[in-house]
């Protein structure tokens, strides 16, 4: 089956054809690291990540990037605030995004380009287009010129007017047009800056990107994705600046977008106070149940996050695990992933069908218990969830784990079930109902079965 992928630049889905089968290039804009992402950032992650994984399944070479911008006003900011040295407060938030990443089953991409290594790199880039004439400098700065991109605005469909209408244009008398965009910026002495051909000064935003992507994937990449709100100005400049600087070639031949997250149904935003912050999030829920609602619905559509889906996620992924407990005693078959659920992923990442082949799997691995099949069954369930990056934990770990994914204190609930156990072969029901209620109380839940006496934390 050949992979189909919306593009936004025709706004249409597409069989994904590679510029080269051997090397797939696939290139990801990455966090600001200037305090712990929300969980919006968290979608492109696990969204293009998995893109990536799927990747790899057809073709040999798959060469995933996603940067990390360590150069930007609000890192600025953010370092004045704590009174740190500004790589201080990059090198924490890299590195908590990092782990925040692992915790949700994110696979790392190939190649994570920092943009403070790659000053020369863009102050090459700058140098090309002024030397072509697509950009020029002005009072220290180096300023894109539109005009100079008769397709400027092909990727949002967009006139420039609207665009500018829509958008905060920074006015400068320096400026030819409202719309040209900063490459390159002056730097004081209590800003980062490096030196270059225009004095001492920093990188603007979308200059990075291109410069990042050109030095490691090459000067045409097969797939640039982000999220939607990206799209105008950042991938329109990104667009422009980079086929400027390389002779008209084309910069991306598929481009992706994920949705937005909503709150209970509103947007989410910082300047509205209602962004969830990732790091406390995975200390609240078990991380694969923000995974789960992550890619509950389709990546392109608006995804609402609210504690409803959280806990319908939770209640899925706990029936799920016990299909996976009920079976601990039959070792599972080494399986293909099914066809139906691959052919879903397949089809633009249509996670909401997989995810209802998936449930068709853990039903059948339910009727298998007792059979021949359960080993096949098994097998088949597990293979589908793994691809998706689920149901990767020991089924008994998972149920009895604390929300937030912490171990509760096993030793002292299975000494307490034990003495239940005996209280009640004594006939002290009393006693037996007694220490169930401590367990309650410990937010510990019993079942009673044919297999015995299990435990789980939650109701």
């Amino acid at each position: 089956m050949n992979l189909r992928l919306h593009n936004s630049l025709t706004r249409r889905v597409e069989d994904f054809v590679p510029q080269d089968p051997n090397r797939v290039t696939l290139y990801a804009c990455g966090p600001t690291v200037y305090n712990y992402v929300h969980i919006g950032n968290a979608r492109p992650a696990v969204v293009f990540a998995l893109l990536a994984r799927l990747l790899r399944r057809r073709y040999p070479g798959v060469v995933y990037a996603r940067n990390i911008t360590d150069v930007d006003d609000k890192i600025n900011e953010a370092a004045r605030q704590n009174g740190l040295p500004i790589q201080a407060i990059t090198e924490r938030y890299a590195a908590a995004y990092r782990e925040d990443m692992a915790r949700l089953g994110v696979d790392p991409p190939d190649v994570e380009p920092h943009v403070t290594t790659h000053i020369p790199q863009i102050v090459a880039m700058c140098e090309r287009l002024i030397e072509s004439g697509h950009a020029y400098a002005a009072e220290n700065h180096v300023l894109f010129d539109v005009a100079s991109y008769a397709d400027y605005g092909h990727l949002s469909g967009r006139s420039v007017e609207d665009m500018i209408a829509g958008a905060r244009v920074e006015v400068a008398p320096y400026k030819k047009n409202p719309a040209d965009f900063v490459l390159w910026k002056p730097s004081g002495d209590d800003l980062p800056g490096w030196d270059s051909p225009w004095g001492r000064g920093r990188p603007g935003w979308h200059i990075e990107c291109s410069a990042m992507s050109e030095a490691h994937l090459g000067e045409t990449i097969d797939i640039h994705a982000g999220g939607v709100d990206l799209q105008f100005p950042h991938h329109e400049n990104e667009i422009a600046q980079s086929t400027c600087a390389h002779g008209g070639k084309i910069f991306a031949h598929y481009w992706l977008h994920n949705g937005m997250l909503t709150l209970e149904g509103r947007k989410m935003s910082k300047s509205v106070g209602n962004t969830l912050v990732l790091h406390e999030l995975l200390d609240l829920y078990p991380p694969e149940v923000l995974r789960f609602v992550l890619l509950k619905a389709h990546y392109r559509q608006p995804l609402d996050w609210s504690e409803s889906a959280l806990q319908q996620a939770r209640a899925t992924l706990d029936g799920w695990y016990g299909v996976l407990r009920d079976l601990a005693a039959v070792p599972a078959a080494d399986a293909a992933v099914p066809a139906e659920f691959e052919a879903a992923l397949f089809d633009d990442l249509n996670t909401p069908d997989a995810f209802a082949t998936l449930a068709g799997l853990a039903d059948a691995a339910r009727r298998s218990a007792g059979s021949d099949q359960a080993a096949t069954a098994k097998g088949r369930f597990a293979a589908a969830a793994g691809l998706i990056g689920l149901l990767q934990q020991d089924p008994e770990a998972w149920f009895k784990q604390t929300a937030g994914g912490a171990e509760v204190d096993a030793a002292r609930v299975d000494t307490l079930i034990a003495e239940r156990n005996a209280a009640r072969a004594a006939r002290d029901f009393a006693r037996a109902d007694a220490i169930r209620g401590e367990l309650a109380a410990m937010n510990i839940t019993i079942e009673d079965g044919a297999q015995g006496t299990r435990w789980r934390v939650g109701a």
